[in-house]
């Protein structure tokens, strides 16, 4: 195997091992535009050992109307706030939503669960850009805060602690 191979092999296999790494993630890889959809964060496993006892999911910028689905054993809220702009939904004015989602119950550091909400994408979210939703993980000593993005020139894997993103598709034409 020559170096060139080597290298871009070795490269390869720690873009893969970063990926896995990340605790916190979507289930979703894209959304669409002006599209209603449903994004489900995947929590892996506990702060070094320790049970979950919190999900906060803070709402992006760009997704409106936001629902989260209750979880048997835990207990719901949600943070409501004003939005950046308006946005005319089914006809409706809305300057204000869920900008936060906050779960709060056990999840043993042996245990993977899912946490899922549902959110109107509107055109704010650019097409072809990724729409990061960051993710605070709590646990009675610690917290696994999932909430960098990248800045100009970098990618997720370049993160220590990435936001899960969706890749956000133009709206279909009518």
């Amino acid at each position: 195997m020559s170096i060139k191979t080597f290298s871009l092999a070795t490269a390869l296999i720690v873009a893969t091992a970063q990926s896995a790494l990340a605790h916190a993630t979507l289930e979703q890889e894209s959304v669409t535009q002006n599209a209603t959809e449903k994004l489900t964060v995947r929590i892996g496993h506990g702060c070094d050992g320790a049970p979950t006892l919190r999900v906060r999911v803070r709402i992006p910028e760009g997704m409106i109307a936001v629902k989260p689905m209750p979880k048997a054993g835990w207990t719901l809220e949600t943070v409501v706030e004003p939005y950046a702009t308006s946005y005319d939904y089914y006809g409706n004015t809305l300057t204000e939503g869920v900008q936060e989602i906050v779960w709060s119950g056990e999840l043993d550091d042996a245990h993977y669960d899912e946490f899922v909400f549902r959110t109107h994408v509107t055109e704010i979210a650019e097409a072809d850009q990724v729409l990061y939703v960051p993710v605070v993980q709590e646990c009675a000593d610690a917290a696994e805060r999932w909430i960098e993005t990248p800045g100009v020139g970098q990618s997720s894997d370049d993160l220590e602690m990435p936001a899960p993103g969706v890749m956000v598709q133009p709206a279909a034409a009518n």
